[in-house]
């Protein structure tokens, strides 16, 4: 499946293959095609999981510098960034996620979230539709749109 194919069809209506789909292109998105950069994200991923945030910065910024055109190095340091409370820098990066790879719903998705977060709701609300518009199944960024539409709302 190539990517093309993968977002057609997370806008289709067969659950397994709209599954299928989303983990075919996070599996595309994180090979970089280069066994060092895929290392140093396996390891920005395991300080992570051992909630080493900063850590998993200084990695994920490793990877930028050697790999800048690959999306997703952008796309995990802005999850640590997110995870560090680091709402800024993380806008930064998913911005700069969304430069190389636009429909990436990850990035769309966190950058709202992060929207969210400084309590900025109608850029939070903007972004998770267009999450949407790429991948319409995703729960909880439907949930997290109806979230800051509601504190739009309340704030006008």
């Amino acid at each position: 499946m190539s990517e093309a194919e993968a977002l057609d069809a997370l806008r289709g209506s067969d659950p397994a293959q709209i599954a299928r789909a989303e983990a075919a292109l996070w599996a595309m998105w994180c090979r970089s095609g280069r066994a060092e950069h895929d290392a140093l994200l396996v390891e920005g991923l395991t300080a992570m999981e051992r909630r080493d945030f900063a850590g998993a910065v200084a990695i994920f910024t490793r990877l930028v510098d050697a790999a800048p055109d690959w999306a997703e190095a952008w796309n995990k340091r802005a999850t640590a960034r997110y995870l560090m409370r680091d709402f800024a820098g993380a806008i930064r990066d998913c911005e700069a996620t969304l430069a190389r790879k636009p429909h990436h719903f990850g990035a769309l998705s966190g950058q709202g979230l992060c929207h969210l977060a400084l309590e900025q709701y109608a850029p939070a609300a903007a972004l998770f539709r267009r999450a949407l518009a790429v991948h319409p199944s995703l729960a909880a960024v439907r949930a997290n749109l109806q979230t800051a539409l509601t504190e739009v709302v309340r704030y006008n």
